[in-house]
């Protein structure tokens, strides 16, 4: 009975493996959906908004697969979900504009006008963001890591101070605390001048004072640095806080702003050497990341939506030409000039910034590979 058993075994093991596969094909569709759909509204009701012509809204690039026209707009699905576009009247430079067509050309529109539509697709990727964390903190609560110990370093001032694992920290200087960045922030604050500690042990409280040192740790981007420490670990034990709308919106504005700087030292850093560029992902770690966090529940599917969102907001602003921000550039330009580039310089910039975004595809879905084969 028991050999007979093993082909249904692996049946049962290919048919959950496919399982997974769809299910991280859709949660991946649907996050890179919305956010480009988001995006290239951003770009469409501000055009409109302006009165601006707009001739095609589409869902992804190439051959066009599903069309809908309302007015003078051609709604569509591309084949390409990897992006979007929205096609402006006047929009390339090198189009003849009737005089029937000045009133809705983008190209004849003033400059704040032409900046605000080019920048309202960045602008809903990060209003989404903000969205997307409001509602999770609001009703699903706000995550932190509590400040249990899990661990004391030998030697250390905590071990000193007689500190173990499985202590909580509750009180620094008569001041309540509940996270672990709050005792960390204390602790580097500090500047190795003695402090009083709250401490909670099973059903004891008491007090202990000790002093911090200077030691090394690493950074959220793992480089080295020096800092005020005590010598504990983190016993990682995380608790949710639900929030009330006005704490949850003030955190989403916050979260969205600290990620958004983050994501920038990341990609400078990546540049110059200081961070792995290996740590660049493209579509496939997307699909990946976007099926493992719905398996975890709707909270981490939403926050990673939101940071996706981050990302491809802050990607749009960088000065590349071809994306959003090689755009604002050229209109940075004109301002200085009093006069836009010349139609073949532009070109010629987006050129080379066609052939600088195709290298980072490339690489990124090859460090994409690399990570799937090499696991």
């Amino acid at each position: 009975m028991g050999p007979g058993l093993r082909p249904r075994a692996r049946a049962a093991h290919r048919t959950g493996k496919l399982i997974d596969v769809a299910y991280m094909i859709v949660a991946a569709i649907v996050a890179f959906g919305v956010l480009v759909f988001l995006h290239e509204l951003g770009h469409f009701l501000v055009a409109k908004k302006a009165g601006v012509g707009v001739l095609t809204f589409s869902i992804g690039f190439g051959p066009k697969v599903l069309i809908r026209r309302y007015g003078e707009t051609e709604y569509c699905v591309s084949a390409f979900p990897l992006g979007g576009y929205v096609k402006m009247v006047g929009e390339d430079p090198r189009e003849e504009v009737g005089s029937a067509d000045r009133d809705r050309s983008f190209a004849h529109r003033s400059l704040a006008s032409r900046t605000a539509i080019v920048a309202a697709g960045p602008a809903a990727n990060f209003l989404l963001a903000m969205v997307v964390f409001l509602c999770v903190f609001t009703f699903f609560g706000v995550p932190y890591r509590t400040a249990e110990i899990g661990g004391v370093q030998p030697g250390s001032p905590a071990a000193g101070a007689g500190l173990a694992a499985g202590d909580r920290v509750v009180m620094v200087a008569e001041r309540p605390i509940r996270s672990w960045d709050q005792l960390s922030g204390e602790v580097r604050a500090s500047q190795g001048r003695p402090m009083d500690l709250g401490v909670v042990r099973g059903d004891r409280e008491f007090t202990i004072t000790l002093s911090p040192a200077k030691g090394q740790t690493r950074n959220l981007l793992g480089e080295p640095e020096e800092t005020w420490l005590i010598g504990i670990q983190s016993a990682g034990t995380v608790e949710v806080e639900r929030g009330n709308p006005l704490t949850a919106g003030w955190l989403a504005v916050s979260r969205t702003v600290e990620i958004s700087a983050l994501t920038l030292e990341v990609l400078a850093k990546m540049v110059v050497g200081r961070v792995d560029s290996t740590n660049l992902g493209g579509p496939l770690m997307i699909a990946q990341l976007a099926g493992q966090q719905a398996q975890r529940g709707v909270a981490d599917y939403l926050f990673l939506v939101a940071l996706l969102s981050i990302n491809l907001g802050v990607l749009n602003l960088l000065p590349i030409p071809m994306l959003d921000g090689g755009h604002l550039l050229f209109f940075v330009i004109e301002a200085v000039r009093g006069r836009p580039l010349e139609a073949r310089q532009r070109e010629r910039a987006q050129q080379v910034g066609l052939v600088l975004l195709l290298f980072v595809m490339v690489y990124a879905f090859y460090n994409d590979l690399a990570r799937i084969f090499g696991s």
